[in-house]
């Protein structure tokens, strides 16, 4: 029996790596002898540096740059085995891991550090760049980033200002990208986005991420309208339309300005990561998929991993089933996009961080129960 093993992380909790190890712990204890396939995966998010770089003998490039609230963080990137592919997680220096929840605001968190991160990415000679979105503390526009690469923004009093989270957008007037870094147009850029949400309205970045992001109510109206004032001056300013774009309201609305302002092509992450780490190629001969992430729900329809690994799995046939620490709203709706089962891990209620420290083994015990399922049936 083979059985292929392609999990997301899970997060703040265990990497995609150690779920993968997790599941097959459980699965050996009925199914001793089988093969496993183990291929962690990403969706653009957590994990997408790992993922790439494991799959083409790649390497981390670490340096310092600039966190969410200004603070100094170290942060690193992968350069791809053909040594001209960078792949970036906006996380790394952008990362809501890097802010305590007491301190969670997106009126005031800056994408500043992601914007460092692809500037020392192009001194390294990069000529194409993949850049994960997802994960992130900020809800700017990506203006924050931006700025480092050289655009420079113009309030209504026609005063140069660099922008300073998302609530500093709303007296934008005006862009002027005549300093914007060369090399930029000069390098492919891809970007992997791990949802398809546009960038404002009641689908956007502000409605949907702000809140887990420390943004009250009466914040995401704010944000919302600074995101809106953005996409329609990068509109008239860059000629580019980013406001209805599948995906610009990725990490905080990110999304928007690789597309506004680097020409990048936006790809389902999930898409990106799984040719790239060779899928296909390892589900031939398998006899049973699993897949997870952390939470799933509603959103998981929307270019998330265990949709993306079951879309490629259905191809051949295969039963996918899905391992969550927990279920949300409306998960069911992962039926209908080629999962056959959702299986959820909290063996009981417990709270928050117990649930972290118990993951390893409960995935593990879930798994086991999978297998167990599965043999009633075969």
């Amino acid at each position: 029996m083979k059985i292929v093993i392609a999990p997301d992380s899970f997060k703040e909790s265990l990497t995609a790596v150690e779920v993968a190890q997790s599941i097959q712990m459980g699965l050996e204890r009925v199914w001793p002898d089988a093969e496993f396939v183990k291929v962690p995966v990403a969706d653009g998010g957590e994990g997408t540096v790992q993922s790439l770089i494991d799959a083409t003998s790649g390497q981390k490039v670490f340096t310092e740059t600039t966190g969410p609230l200004g603070e100094t963080v170290q942060a690193c990137y992968g350069v791809l085995g053909d040594g001209k592919t960078a792949v970036i997680e906006i996380a790394e220096a952008s990362g809501l891991h890097l802010v305590p929840a007491e301190k969670r605001d997106p009126k005031i968190t800056s994408s500043f550090g992601t914007g460092e991160l692809i500037k020392h990415a192009l001194s390294q000679g990069i000529s194409r760049l993949i850049v994960g979105l997802g994960g992130s503390a900020t809800n700017d526009a990506g203006a924050g980033m931006l700025a480092v690469l050289g655009v420079t923004f113009i309030d209504k009093t026609g005063e140069e200002f660099v922008p300073v989270g998302g609530a500093s957008l709303a007296n934008l007037a005006r862009v002027d990208t005549s300093k914007l870094d060369p090399r930029l147009h000069q390098c492919e850029v891809v970007v992997a986005c791990d949802v398809d949400n546009p960038l404002c309205g009641a689908l956007g970045a502000s409605a949907v991420f702000g809140p887990q992001k420390g943004a009250t109510e009466q914040d995401v109206t704010l944000l919302d309208q600074s995101l809106e004032i953005f996409g329609q001056v990068t509109k008239k300013n860059v000629g580019i339309d980013v406001l209805t774009a599948a995906g610009a309201g990725a990490a905080g609305g990110m999304g928007a300005a690789l597309l506004g302002y680097a020409n990048a092509v936006l790809k389902p992450g999930i898409e990106i990561v799984l040719d790239t780490v060779k899928l296909e190629s390892k589900l031939i001969g398998a006899n049973l998929v699993i897949t997870g992430e952390g939470k799933i729900d509603d959103q998981t329809v929307h270019g998330k991993t265990p949709v993306g690994v079951a879309k490629l799995a259905k191809q051949f046939n295969l039963p996918v089933i899905a391992l969550a620490g927990c279920t949300g709203s409306h998960f069911q709706a992962v039926y209908e996009h080629g999962i056959d089962a959702v299986y959820a891990c909290l063996p009981r209620p417990m709270s928050l961080q117990e649930a972290f420290h118990e993951a390893a083994s409960n995935l593990a015990n879930v798994a086991e129960n999978v297998a167990r399922t599965y043999q009633i049936s075969h």
